[in-house]
């Protein structure tokens, strides 16, 4: 896409982000909760902020297809312009009033993610980015940290309570990396998580058991940040998978982090 349409695109989608991220505030219906499966649940507030972005993004432009969690994505062909949506990004955490929760956004063509806007309403954090220019926190150039040592660093770790396949060896890792490094800290939001560690709150994040939508704007922001990110096996990371685990770094601790996985 030219520059101009993604400028267009990128103001079009922070208005519609913004918008519906204040429905989070809604405390009624973040407590009408429905479960999806196992330690799986969705709100009305999840369906409300779906439905306000579905809604506003097909304004913006029709042509773009659009997948998100809380509804049926079969047909959706990520070679063509996608947005991808997380409407709440730490369920778990909005029901129980937590305050940590993101509205998280992607637009994806060719299977490779061009823009990306992660909000955090309860603080007014709000990270964007397109590809090859950048990343930004409320409008200011982020970078990530500089730390070359793990024992100097705070790790995030991510428990996908859906995802419950490897759990004996998540905490084994767990506990290496804890040993390795300064501290580590699970918040329950994968895209948040992503963007701590591109504007150096963190230094490395860890997760798997991630859809698509958990991950594909915080990836860009991060790359765009300086930061590097990768599966558990060092290969790059995809959007067209159905379960997906990423390793993020600020670059310069990866080939050590990956070293204790």
């Amino acid at each position: 896409m030219k520059e101009k349409e993604m400028n267009r695109l990128l103001l079009g989608a922070m208005e519609n982000v913004e918008k519906a991220g204040n429905l989070l505030f809604d405390r009624k219906a973040s407590g009408k909760v429905k479960k999806k499966g196992r330690n799986d649940f969705v709100t009305a507030t999840d369906q409300e902020v779906q439905e306000v972005l579905r809604t506003g993004l097909h304004r913006l432009d029709s042509e773009i297809q659009f997948m998100g969690e809380e509804q049926d994505n079969t047909g959706v062909d990520l070679s063509r312009p996608t947005w991808i949506l997380d409407p709440v990004d730490g369920t778990n955490n909005l029901i129980r009033g937590f305050r940590h929760s993101a509205v998280s956004l992607a637009l994806a063509e060719e299977k490779e993610i061009l823009l990306g806007l992660v909000y955090n309403p309860y603080n007014g954090d709000f990270f964007t980015a397109i590809k090859g220019r950048g990343a930004f926190a409320k409008g200011k150039q982020i970078h990530v940290s500089s730390r070359q040592e793990l024992s100097e660093s705070i790790c995030l770790i991510g428990t996908n309570p859906a995802y419950r396949r490897n759990t004996d060896q998540m905490f084994r890792r767990m506990r290496s990396i804890y040993d390795h490094c300064l501290d580590i800290r699970r918040m329950g939001a994968a895209s948040l998580d992503l963007c701590y560690v591109a504007c150096g709150r963190a230094d490395c994040y860890v997760e798997e058991g991630l859809r698509t939508w958990d991950y594909a704007a915080g990836m860009l922001i991060l790359e765009e940040a300086g930061g590097r990110i990768t599966d558990l096996n060092g290969e790059p990371v995809k959007i067209d998978t159905e379960w997906g685990n990423v390793v993020a770094t600020n670059g310069l601790l990866h080939e050590k982090l990956m070293a204790l996985l």
